[in-house]
């Protein structure tokens, strides 16, 4: 039985609020509608009290407490709002706006800028401790990720959650004092450290300090260019999240809209990635029947997810027999565009320039691996755009997103099953899987879809699934620290599952480091990733088709193109290799 926990009275704002001993100031405020402003404050992530921004007044005790990490105590009188605290409070805003790069106009994050609304909140129209600042050279080597630390405000919330949540710690405060800064290893790029390009530091940074390596105005040139034939196909994650950046609820599914919107830009044709993972789940269900039937190296680990796919190549190059050698969805539907369809509407593939509109700035290193390139001489994709960036796009082109009218995806690769809407999200690769592969293997056809077992927000996530008698054990990992759990067992020898998927971001694409980006308060209150997640098993669920083997369009293809999954063409097209990569020390070692 349980022990209760003691409860401690306190009184906010002259409002009594009865909580558990050691719940803070900032969550006993919250529980009685008492909003205390906050900068580095991140929840359960970044928690140190480093900003002072929240902080507030206890009777009794002398200077002010920081709210985010003072724990409540009993008969505690707390006031959040006096002349006092609000005079410290814009002290503080204004030292950290002193050394700060103000050029609001031409940042990406201006009016989502966490330090620009408090700006607003507490007036501050001039600098009053203006002096020597900081300058740091920009970062911009890296084919994902451009890190300006003359923005930064060291708040480390991009430090936590690259080494609590992602256990990679590629970036760490260095140096001392006012020299003080959020950098690498020997100040090295991030192009140069233990980064795998997952994006959640951006996501993390209430500034502009890290942002992705922006790829509109080459789309932009190319949709200028009548002599090329720009094509664009978009990702699942990407349709239920990008109506936040235009005020939508979270969740919303938006994928009418983004077509019409694709097709006002320009492009010659709109496809759908999902087409894409409808291959990737033949091609990988597939090649794990294969290595299941005939002893090939188990368990097989899932290869969608690209920034993954580096950590895995840095940390456990030994271990690389066990990534299925499929591309990822858009790789594999980009290269069918520059060779099937080329083929098909007799279109010289040089003039072919395919973007892809992903959740994820991974993606953007992805498509310059080697071995990306199906169509000898042609990369893949030549452009991938992150979700923020074709919301960029569309305001620039001045589309009134949310007035639009429905359109669908273009022919003749646009159509695609629920198997590959719950891409998306984790656990959604593996289920789409076993849909396939389970009715492979037993022969028969199945009514319930639904594998419960690999679904939910949980880090990782076992099941067994029963195949004609014979079990497989399969797990699914969120996030690269749980990935690092699943990778400890299978090097140990420990792991007995025969199936694995991972994905590098915490919940999968929907919460990518290229998806919009919420407010600290946005993330401790609301369920983004269920609300995002749900949309798209709502996608699914209506879905005429519900199973990747059933599309007529994929299994046309197979007939008229590709031959037999797996087979010659198929690996020329759909297939890839890894390697080892150097890893260099990090910050925490």
């Amino acid at each position: 039985m349980s022990e209760e926990k003691k409860m401690i009275h306190l009184t906010i704002n002259n409002k009594p609020v009865e909580v558990e001993e050691g719940t803070t100031i900032l969550q006993a405020a919250k529980k009685i509608n008492i909003d205390i402003p906050t900068l580095c404050f991140l929840k359960d992530i970044n928690e140190i009290g480093d900003c002072r921004i929240c902080v507030v007044e206890v009777e009794g005790k002398r200077g002010f407490a920081t709210s985010c990490i003072q724990k409540v105590e009993e008969g505690m009188v707390v006031h959040t709002s006096t002349p006092a605290v609000i005079e410290a409070r814009r002290v503080v805003l204004d030292l950290i706006i002193s050394n700060h790069d103000r050029e609001c106009l031409t940042c990406t994050r201006n009016g989502n800028c966490e330090l620009q609304k408090l700006a607003v909140e507490f007036n501050v129209q001039k600098i009053e401790y203006a002096g020597e600042r900081n300058r740091h050279e920009i970062d911009e080597i890296s084919p994902s990720i451009v890190r300006d630390f003359n923005k930064c405000i060291l708040c480390r919330r991009c430090i936590s959650t690259c080494k609590k949540v992602q256990g990679i710690g590629a970036i760490d405060c260095i140096n001392r004092g006012f020299e003080s800064c959020i950098s690498t290893y020997n100040d090295n790029s991030l192009n140069d450290v233990n980064c795998t390009f997952c994006g959640q530091c951006i996501e993390a940074c209430p500034v502009g300090a890290l942002k992705e390596k922006d790829s509109t105005e080459i789309v932009w040139e190319k949709l200028r260019d009548d002599s090329s034939y720009v094509v664009v196909q978009t990702a699942p994650a990407v349709r239920v999240a990008l109506g936040e950046e235009f005020g939508l609820p979270i969740g919303t599914n938006v994928q009418g809209k983004m077509v019409s919107a694709l097709k006002h830009m320009g492009f010659d044709k709109v496809f759908d990635t999902n087409t894409g993972a409808d291959f990737t789940i033949i091609e990988e269900g597939n090649e794990f029947l294969e290595r299941f039937t005939k002893g090939g190296t188990l368990p097989m680990i899932t290869s969608c997810s690209p920034g993954w796919v580096k950590y895995i190549e840095m940390n456990y190059p030994d271990l690389l027999p066990h990534v299925s050698s499929c591309k990822s969805p858009h790789q594999m539907f980009g290269a069918l565009i520059k060779s099937y369809y080329a083929e098909k509407m007799n279109i010289d593939p040089s003039k072919i320039f395919v973007v892809s509109v992903m959740p994820c700035i991974a993606k953007k290193f992805e498509r310059t691996r080697d071995d990306m390139q199906g169509v000898a001489g042609y990369d893949d994709v030549d452009s991938v755009i992150t979700t923020r960036e074709l919301a960029r796009m569309i305001k620039q082109a001045h589309i009134e997103f949310v007035e639009l009218e429905d359109a669908s995806f273009d022919d003749p690769m646009g159509e695609a099953t629920g198997a590959a809407a719950i891409f998306g999200t984790t656990g959604g690769v593996m289920e789409a899987a076993l849909r396939t592969v389970q009715e492979k293997v037993t022969g028969n056809h199945f009514e319930k879809l639904e594998y419960e077992q690999v679904r939910g927000e949980e880090g990782i996530k076992r099941a067994e699934v029963d195949m004609n008698g014979q079990k497989v054990k399969v797990v699914v990992a969120s996030g690269l620290k749980n990935a690092q759990i699943i990778m400890e067992e299978i090097k140990s020898g420990k792991a007995d599952y025969q199936f694995v998927e991972i994905m590098a971001c915490p919940g999968g694409c929907i919460m990518g480091g290229g998806q919009p980006i919420r407010t600290s308060k946005e993330r401790a209150n609301i369920d983004i990733r269920g609300k995002r997640a749900a949309a798209l098993y709502s996608i699914d669920e209506k879905s005429t088709i519900r199973k990747s083997h059933e599309n007529p369009v994929v299994k046309k293809i197979y007939e008229e193109y590709l031959g037999e999954p797996g087979g010659h063409k198929a690996h020329e097209l759909l297939h890839t290799t890894y390697e080892k990569k150097e890893k260099y020390k990090l910050n925490n070692q």
